[in-house]
């Protein structure tokens, strides 16, 4: 498999606060790479810098060996990443289907001045009930965007991503409220999906991180302290005592 997605050597700093620091990470195609770490280790800020939210003060990013370190969060998405964030951000007072519309156009690379009009569009309302069908959202389509329940909003969430067309995905704590339920629905969601876009996936939920992950890198004061298949993860000593507990129980 082929880096589709590359990170080398990012670093951003607050004052003498080091967020990232000279991290790097590859995304292979087709694959789903899990980052995992306590909290303030640096996770979400390389998920920013990587959609194109937050410049590194140093480093490169590629995709599909293009250099985007400087590429506008629009444009990123337009030339293929996906986003979604640990605060789910919708328009409550539209419709599911509306919602995934907007970023149908979003994606085709129009503005909303003539929304009104765009409503009754089926150019936009076809890719849209697609990508509802593809989160198992279809059912929902009419309802009240506020009206939905928290997991199914992460879900329509990563419809409206992935009515973007994008090939990565850009997943931050997808899983973070969920009950058991929706997690173990969400996490068979993301197992299919993984079979059409290579995933990069900021979980705090273990036993999703080992369910869904090809590799796993692992985060601490903002660097890799580890990268591997689950299995070597899961065999890495400090990783073990830091975050997974000892494994002697």
């Amino acid at each position: 498999m082929t880096d589709i997605l590359c990170a080398s050597g990012l670093a951003k700093r607050y004052g003498a606060l080091k967020v990232t620091d000279d991290l790097s990470l590859e995304l292979k195609k087709g694959e789903l790479h899990a980052v995992i770490g306590p909290n303030g280790a640096g996770k979400t800020t390389l998920i920013h810098q990587l959609a194109g939210e937050i410049a590194p003060d140093s480093g490169r990013i590629t995709l599909r060996g293009r250099d985007i370190t400087r590429m506008p969060v629009y444009r990123r998405a337009l030339s293929g990443l996906g986003r979604s964030y640990q605060i789910t951000s919708v328009f409550r007072e539209f419709t599911v289907l509306e919602n995934v519309m907007l970023a149908v156009q979003a994606g085709q690379g129009h503005s909303f001045r003539f929304w009104r009009r765009a409503r009754g569009d089926e150019s936009l309302a076809r890719p849209a009930r697609d990508a509802l069908e593809r989160v198992r959202l279809a059912s929902a389509a009419r309802r009240r965007t506020g009206t939905l329940a928290h997991g199914e909003m992460r879900q329509l969430e990563i419809a409206m991503a992935l009515a973007m067309r994008p090939e990565v995905l850009l997943l931050d704590e997808p899983m973070a409220g969920m009950s058991r339920r929706e997690t173990a629905g969400l996490v068979d969601l993301l197992r299919e999906l993984k079979r059409a876009y290579s995933i990069v996936l900021v979980e705090h939920d273990m036993d999703a991180v080992f369910a869904l992950a090809d590799r796993i890198s692992v985060l601490s004061y903002g660097r890799v302290i580890a990268c591997g298949t689950p299995e070597e993860i899961r065999g890495n000593d400090e990783v073990r005592t830091a975050y997974l507990g000892d494994g002697n129980d």
